[in-house]
């Protein structure tokens, strides 16, 4: 599975040809799918370019883009940037009246099992967000998550070509043997490619977009997110579709059994 992660906490400043609106992000979106993404990662942005979890602007970017990719699962950040009180953060997922497929859930910083929490009441996906150089496989192993979510997201935060790869292996390891869940490997900036290359040899779920990385392979700057996603299907061992979201067999469970977590 090959995620396109369309934006990010960048802004036009470090990034001009970054989708912000939500006309932007849907046409983003519809490139990089038929550039061969199956899946889609983005974070909707209030007036002012910042990353929000506002009700309303996540309506409108997740009504535009499926309109743009039909059948294609869409998710939005739940970073601890936009708000950082977590419980705030959780109320407003609650509050959302339309939902993503899935929303990535930071392990490392406090609160994550509150947000991961109003994700499963609402019958979203949660992607856990596993950063390098931090205690977030260690908190996510005690999690009442551990076993309940969609993926998990392992982040390289090395952006050192030459030592990413190391930085790779080190946190794949400390994920251990008894993780339930598939895992999406990724770097960023200079780490980006690399590690791409390594998830692609393991057979482990991948991603690339203008999040994580703003030049090809080559070193030129990227025009767009689907210029990055064709860089990254011409990878070896790229190749097949997502279908649609994977969700564990827990979530098939009726609403009675779902985790009660308390603060």
């Amino acid at each position: 599975m090959l995620q396109v992660c369309l934006n990010g906490s960048r802004n036009r400043a470090h990034c001009p040809v970054l989708p912000v609106t939500a006309a932007e992000l849907a046409e983003a979106a519809r490139a990089a799918v038929a550039a061969g993404a199956d899946d889609i990662h983005l974070h909707p942005k209030s007036s002012d370019g910042a990353d929000t979890l506002d009700p309303a602007v996540v309506a409108e970017v997740l009504t535009a883009v499926r309109a743009a990719v039909p059948g294609v699962p869409v998710g939005v950040t739940t970073g601890a940037w936009t708000i950082p009180d977590a419980r705030r953060r959780a109320e407003l997922v609650r509050a959302w009246t339309v939902l993503p497929d899935h929303a990535s859930v930071d392990w490392h910083g406090n609160g994550a099992d509150l947000v991961a929490r109003a994700l499963w009441e609402k019958g979203v996906g949660i992607e856990a967000g596993l950063r390098s150089g931090t205690d977030a496989a260690e908190r996510f192993r005690t999690s009442p998550f551990a076993g309940r979510v969609l993926r998990v997201l392992a982040v390289v935060t090395d952006t050192e070509p030459l030592t990413a790869l190391g930085t790779a292996t080190a946190l794949l390891r400390s994920l251990g043997p008894g993780l339930r869940a598939p895992v999406l490997l990724h770097g960023e900036e200079g780490g980006a490619w690399p590690v791409l290359r390594r998830a692609a040899a393991l057979g482990l779920a991948r991603r690339v977009g203008l999040e994580d990385v703003t030049h090809t392979p080559d070193g030129r700057p990227a025009a767009d997110n689907a210029a990055l996603v064709r860089a990254a299907r011409a990878v070896p061992g790229l190749s097949g579709r997502h279908l649609g979201p994977q969700r564990p067999t827990a979530w098939n469970r009726p609403p009675s059994s779902r985790v009660v977590c308390h603060a």
